[in-house]
């Protein structure tokens, strides 16, 4: 990785998963979609798959419908770029509280399909997989509306 446009696709394709945490945690769906090619998918093996970036903005709207709170981190995995298209990997944990009460926390890896597109890169494909599931009910809370800090002394 040597040339210059090298080290802009790497860039480009970097920021993809991280995009899409933050699109899905600020429940900006429209953005959410977007980051996917107009024929892209997204798989969850044994729970859903979209198929296109009217099912996956639809689907993600009913996803995050059943979560009281959600969290999710990303961590950059790897990416190795073939021209117009790139594979690559980004991790994953997550957790939150479904509005039934339940609990989640997991850590999971994406395996990733990017493909260049006129708008710049997008996902091709994105599929999940669990590597780790614990429903022990979390500990924590969500803040009262309005607040912006806890206490805590240090």
């Amino acid at each position: 990785m040597t040339d210059l446009q090298s080290i802009v696709d790497r860039f480009e394709i970097g920021t993809l998963p991280a995009e899409f945490t933050d699109a899905g945690m600020m429940h900006d769906y429209d953005r959410f979609a977007e980051l996917f090619t107009e024929d892209g998918i997204f798989r969850i093996p044994g729970a859903v798959e979209f198929t296109s970036r009217a099912e996956i903005r639809a689907g993600i709207v009913r996803m995050k419908s059943v979560w009281e709170y959600f969290v999710q981190n990303v961590h950059p995995g790897t990416v190795v770029v073939d021209g117009d298209t790139a594979t690559g990997r980004a991790y994953i944990y997550e957790f939150g509280r479904f509005h039934d009460g339940q609990s989640y926390s997991n850590y999971a890896v994406y395996h990733d399909r990017y493909r260049r597109t006129p708008d710049g890169w997008k996902f091709a494909e994105r599929s999940y997989e669990i590597k780790y599931v614990d429903t022990s009910p979390l500990p924590g809370s969500v803040p009262a509306e309005g607040e912006t800090h806890v206490d805590v002394e240090i």
